[in-house]
């Protein structure tokens, strides 16, 4: 969907505003999960997410960006990723949202993703998420120096595979990134084998891993609002997402929430 420029090797000092960044994008998070309730807008969500990045003195990676009118992306139920907020979105008991935010400090970005619970949630929809999540925690562990893009695509597959409970889609047309001074930036990492393939991981590589699965088929389309991404069948989604810096003591996680 967006172009990549070259991958991008960071010093430590740049390293650094990515954390600074990525706290931003952890404490705006942590905000949002904490007021989404039954009742409550999902364009109130976008305001608590400004309030916090413009007070920690960090700009929005998302509000203008390719013409986006908001500070986060809000997906509900069956929207995947890219959901608008609006006055006019209230939050209903067991909804499943996905939340998407980015912050920039000093031209660095921070990106991250959770899946929130709202009350209440269906067994299998509070399953797919806590799976989403392990796919996630299981492809930031796979993001070691040596290794290809596609070994972390493929741990993120296997969690969807190993498990017979639920009928698990993993998107395919959306994926990961690399992230720096740029949002979006080579390499694109997606979230799906088979292994071996792909760049070499190196150390001062960032990148942000973004598992997207669906209670069933994973064909998705854009609505008409030219950004939210949909099941095609009305199924539910979940994503999480967290950008990661490659070190040679193994991956460190930028986007944190307190």
């Amino acid at each position: 969907m967006f172009n990549r420029p070259k991958i991008e090797i960071k010093n430590p000092e740049q390293i650094s505003k990515m954390h600074r960044a990525g706290r931003v994008v952890g404490k705006a998070l942590a905000a949002v999960e904490a007021a989404a309730q039954p009742g409550v807008s999902s364009g109130e969500l976008d305001d608590i997410a400004k309030d916090v990045i413009f007070s920690n003195n960090a700009t929005p990676s998302f509000l203008g960006y390719h013409g986006f009118p908001a500070h986060i992306c809000v997906s509900i139920n069956h929207e995947v990723v890219h959901g608008i907020p609006a006055r006019d979105r209230i939050l209903q008991q067991g909804d499943l949202v996905s939340v998407d935010c980015g912050a920039i400090v000093e031209g660095w970005h921070g990106d991250a993703a959770i899946t929130i619970e709202i009350g209440t949630v269906k067994p299998e929809l509070k399953k797919l998420s806590a799976l989403t999540h392990q796919a996630l925690m299981a492809g930031i562990a796979a993001a070691q120096v040596g290794n290809r893009i596609s070994d972390i695509g493929q741990a993120i597959e296997n969690v969807a595979r190993s498990q017979t409970e639920l009928d698990i889609g993993i998107v395919q047309e959306y994926v990961g990134h690399g992230i720096g001074s740029q949002m979006h930036m080579a390499p694109s990492v997606p979230n799906y084998g088979p292994p071996g393939n792909g760049v070499k991981l190196v150390e001062g590589m960032a990148i942000a891993i973004e598992p997207m699965f669906i209670l069933g088929s994973p064909k998705v389309h854009i609505l008409e609002d030219e950004w939210t991404v949909v099941s095609s069948e009305g199924a539910i989604a979940s994503h999480w997402e967290n950008t990661i810096v490659i070190t040679k003591s193994g991956p460190e996680i930028t986007t944190v929430r307190e």
